[in-house]
């Protein structure tokens, strides 16, 4: 097993829309599969969410992680880990930057799998009757990974 380079973690990071979120609530450890884009140009991770118990935990304790990886088999696989801070959005902001989820995600699946999908609802599970969504952004702070070759 070698170290992943920062680069190769952000390259993982940009050609995948599935991870799995890591918080905590009431002092135990949570971990949540997750659709996602990464922003390189603020160097962080957009998401959202309807209002539970994953938003409500990070609202208190805004210390998460996101694991992504890229999976072979058991023997060849790369896997990032990025730690970072959940920062609710609002208003403006968060309409752009879930604008910018939805056409990033968009690319990706039109480039990883070549399906043409045209509304969210195509790629996340998110289905709230009139629920207002969560937009959220992980600031990060750190990166790492590892890689499994043989």
């Amino acid at each position: 097993m070698t170290d992943l380079k920062t680069n190769e973690g952000l390259r993982i990071l940009r050609n995948n829309y599935i991870g799995h979120l890591a918080f905590i609530a009431q002092n135990k450890p949570f971990t949540v599969p997750i659709t996602y884009y990464f922003d390189s140009k603020d160097n962080s991770i957009i998401s959202y969410s309807g209002n539970g118990h994953k938003i409500e935990a990070m609202r208190k304790n805004h210390f998460v992680s996101l694991q992504v990886d890229e999976v072979q088999s058991v023997h060849n696989w790369e896997s990032v880990l990025v730690h970072g801070t959940f920062e609710e959005l609002n208003g403006d902001d968060a309409k752009k930057k879930l604008h910018l989820f939805a056409d990033g995600v968009k690319s990706i699946i039109h480039s990883k799998e070549r399906k043409e999908v045209e509304f969210i609802n195509e790629f996340s599970s998110k289905r709230y009757s009139g629920e207002h969504s969560i937009v959220y952004r992980i600031n990060i702070l750190e990166i790492t990974g590892k890689r499994k070759e043989t």
